[in-house]
């Protein structure tokens, strides 16, 4: 077994440790992948928020395509239905980003409700080339997700 060798710097708190063949650097403020995920950690609870956002949706609306085969459902049941998938899963979503955030998290929260709404947009343009229903639809969509983020933002 090696002994481990020091290497100290005053008055800027650098210390390189080093044990069997690994190197660690520990400088003020943490080390040095510390301070990077500090640095980037707000690019992960965006895109960890909007994965979990997507997955609840997509979880959810194959319960309402299972539920549409089986119980033949109307078109306004189906179309109430789809918007309260996207408030549950901006809830969620913003639940999940007001967690990480700490601070303000109702904004947290809405940013990621007008970013699930805007990747939603862009999804839904590149599978039909057009935009379904006219802009108060659009519109419509847009505030009740960026509400439902906003809400799950409070409530974290």
């Amino acid at each position: 077994m090696k002994v481990p060798s020091y290497l100290v710097v005053e008055d800027s708190y650098i210390i390189i440790l080093r044990v069997q063949g690994y190197t660690k650097s520990i400088c003020k403020g943490g080390t040095e992948m510390e301070r990077k995920l500090k640095r980037d950690s707000w690019v992960m609870w965006i895109l960890k928020s909007l994965l979990a956002s997507y997955v609840i949706t997509g979880i959810l609306l194959l319960l309402l395509a299972v539920a549409l085969y089986k119980f033949e459902l109307n078109e306004k049941a189906v179309s109430a239905a789809i918007i309260a998938i996207y408030i549950m899963a901006t809830l969620i979503g913003g639940i999940i980003i007001g967690k990480f955030a700490r601070v303000r998290r109702y904004l947290w929260g809405l940013g990621l409700g007008i970013g699930y709404f805007g990747l939603l947009l862009l999804i839904t343009l590149g599978v039909y080339r057009t935009l379904n229903g006219d802009a108060a639809n659009l519109i419509t969509t847009m505030v009740l997700c960026a509400g439902g983020g906003m809400a799950g933002g409070m409530l974290s």
